[in-house]
């Protein structure tokens, strides 16, 4: 039978847990928590891992084969090393995955057996889809589009919803509207397999309606709003993590330019010259200069 122990450090976290879940085994502190199990999942706020928090992970008690299984955003594989663990996988799922219709992507240590990635992907399958990628860039990459993706998707619910409030719709029918537009649209294009331009295009009649919608979408700009949200948010990721983050449209690390200066040894041509010394008299004899006659 599979045991399972948890610790939080909020014991009123741990207490629901444990109502949700009675079978569950609540611990005192990490060390007791990863103490003989054969995977470990951190879940906690990035900056919280630092050398103290590994500290808690006691060799003695530790088993050899263990995995550790990551979910945190931006730290990439090397930063657990210090845990002792030596499998190590990194996932990056998303809030849809309470409900087990979430979407994970990850990656992990060579040193993972073919059955024992098998058994990674069995786990994080109960959360929706897993995809596996053997470039852990990849998971960064991720962040920003599923990780933090559905967080794009609310902002935009709740300003179709507040449209329709606006319009005249109760919140309870807008809302309804929203979300079965949203829902049926995405099992739509999943059923179809068609591009979503030709699906745009199916609902889109010359100078109709939507026509009119999709014009003051593209003058607001809204697929590039879009993707600049997404590089933004996967540059974050990467300043998590400790990488270099000038990645991107316009984002290039600027080129060293050797400066030349200029000396002008000469007056320029046009009213300047007709100024200079030079057009002087030369010396009239008698120690005196005197100026052309213009």
């Amino acid at each position: 039978e599979d045991k399972v122990a948890v610790f939080d450090v909020s014991t009123s976290a741990m207490k629901g847990l444990k109502k949700d879940f009675p079978n569950i085994q609540t611990t005192e502190s990490i060390t007791d928590a990863v103490a003989d199990a054969d995977m470990i999942i951190l879940a906690v706020k990035p900056q919280n891992i630092n050398d103290a928090f590994f500290e808690q992970f006691s060799s003695e008690r530790l088993r050899k084969d263990a995995t550790l299984i990551s979910i945190l955003a931006g730290k990439p594989i090397k930063e657990f090393k210090p845990s002792g663990v030596e499998k190590i996988v990194r996932a990056m799922p998303n809030t849809p995955a309470t409900i087990g219709e979430g979407m994970t992507v990850w990656s992990c240590t060579p040193n993972l057996k073919s059955e024992e990635r098998d058994g990674i992907k069995k786990v994080l399958s109960l959360f929706g889809k897993a995809i596996y990628v053997d470039d852990e860039k990849f998971v960064d990459m991720s962040t920003s589009i599923s990780g933090s993706g559905p967080a794009y998707i609310f902002m935009l619910m709740e300003a179709m919803i507040d449209a329709g409030v606006h319009m005249g719709f109760s919140r309870d029918v807008a809302t309804t509207l929203v979300y079965h537009t949203l829902l049926g649209s995405t099992l739509y294009a999943m059923e179809t397999g068609e591009h979503p331009a030709i699906l745009r295009d199916q609902v889109t009649s010359p100078a109709g309606t939507t026509a009119s919608a999709i014009y003051e979408l593209e003058n607001g700009k809204f697929r590039v709003v879009i993707k600049d949200a997404i590089w933004a948010c996967y540059r974050r990721s990467l300043e998590l993590g400790g990488q270099m983050s000038s990645v991107g449209p316009g984002r290039h690390l600027p080129e060293t330019k050797e400066i030349i200066h200029h000396y002008h040894t000469e007056y320029p041509s046009g009213e300047m010259n007709q100024l200079s010394d030079s057009d002087e008299d030369e010396d009239n004899g008698k120690g005196n200069k005197k100026k052309k006659s213009k």
